[in-house]
């Protein structure tokens, strides 16, 4: 039923697609986004169901997580308040279809940047605000500490992702032999594996540190074993030919990205942005030039980001710490990490 499932939502994908490239090819104009979102005075953001870290209601309902950051951020910029935003959990299965068709303005939802969801979805990536990769999680009383011992495994894995595509990479290419686990449900799949139904549990290693940040009473019953075997580039995502509102999406990621670079904290922005002599810091808070109007915004649409939301080392702090994953390859470049903001000139 889950293959069955994954086969519908690929065909309704395929037709959307195909339908908005038709209209494109008889002139019709690209939809205005931007437009859309101030007329409704809200963003609608797709996240993922229960992802810690990323995207998670909290004791009064609000969805706290970087994914949930991104998309305030991208609020604040164009409507001047980053609580603005509706939010819209999704499946993997889901997530494609939904913005396609226009349910969701933004898809920020673990969502891996490939070349192939790039030419053949409609859709485009924004940027990158987590570098993630694969990996799997065992029972630590199965004495396993090595992927490649995982030959003749049960392996529980969520249908429709790049998951499940490296999955089948990484066993067929070390000659080892699997039995996949197929389900869609988040909850399900983590219940299957506590359960005892599967050998090992695949999926993006923020994914599984999040899931073992959960249990409470025995989160040291399970083992994150060290192989990495794949490269998990995840980000925002819209839809093609909308390119304002593409453009205003990933400048926001850089405007917080770049803010932590300079040092311009949600603390002392506002008194950066009448106080500071730094050409760079002056064209980020909208003291020089006209950056914010290029892109149909107000000239202060980066500092209403750092004010409101943080800059990204408060982002990745308030949220991806707390869950044990150290930055990293998260880093900022001149801290021995990849992330990297173009001019903002």
């Amino acid at each position: 039923m889950t293959g069955l499932r994954t086969r519908i939502a690929g065909v309704a994908a395929a037709a959307v697609f195909a339908f908005a490239g038709q209209a494109l090819a008889q002139g019709a104009a690209p939809p205005d986004t931007v437009a859309a979102i101030r007329a409704r005075g809200s963003l609608v953001c797709g996240v993922a169901i229960n992802a810690p870290g990323f995207a998670l209601p909290d004791s009064r309902g609000e969805f706290r997580g970087l994914d949930v950051d991104t998309c305030r951020a991208v609020a604040a910029a164009i409507l001047g308040d980053a609580t603005k935003v509706r939010f819209v959990p999704n499946t993997a299965v889901q997530r494609f279809p939904m913005l396609q068709s226009g349910e969701l303005d933004i898809l920020a939802r673990n969502t891996t940047w490939t070349l192939g969801r790039e030419t053949s979805l409609g859709l485009a990536f924004a940027g990158i605000n987590f570098y993630d990769g694969q990996g799997f999680m065992v029972r630590r009383s199965a004495n396993v500490t090595s992927a490649r011992q995982l030959d003749g495994a049960t392996v529980c894995v969520q249908p429709g992702t790049t998951t499940e595509l490296n999955l089948a990479d990484y066993f067929r290419t070390n000659r080892m032999r699997f039995t996949p686990v197929v389900i869609e449900s988040v909850e399900e799949i983590r219940a299957a594996f506590v359960a005892g139904r599967c050998d090992a549990y695949t999926n993006d290693i923020s994914s599984l540190a999040s899931f073992r940040a959960t249990r409470t009473t025995d989160a040291d019953s399970f083992l994150l074993l060290p192989e990495v075997i794949s490269k998990e580039p995840l980000g925002p995502t819209v839809r093609k030919g909308d390119w304002r509102f593409f453009d205003i999406v990933r400048w926001s990621l850089y405007a917080q990205i770049a803010a932590e670079e300079l040092g311009v904290t949600s603390a002392n922005v506002e008194e950066l942005a009448r106080t500071s002599t730094n050409p760079d810091i002056q064209r980020l808070l909208g003291r020089s030039g006209d950056l914010g109007r290029s892109m149909g915004l107000n000239n202060d649409w980066a500092v209403q980001i750092i004010r409101q939301v943080g800059n990204y080392g408060e982002m990745y702090e308030r949220s991806i710490t707390p869950i044990g994953i150290p930055r990293g390859v998260n880093n900022l470049w001149n801290n021995g990490g990849l992330h990297y903001a173009p001019p903002i000139r």
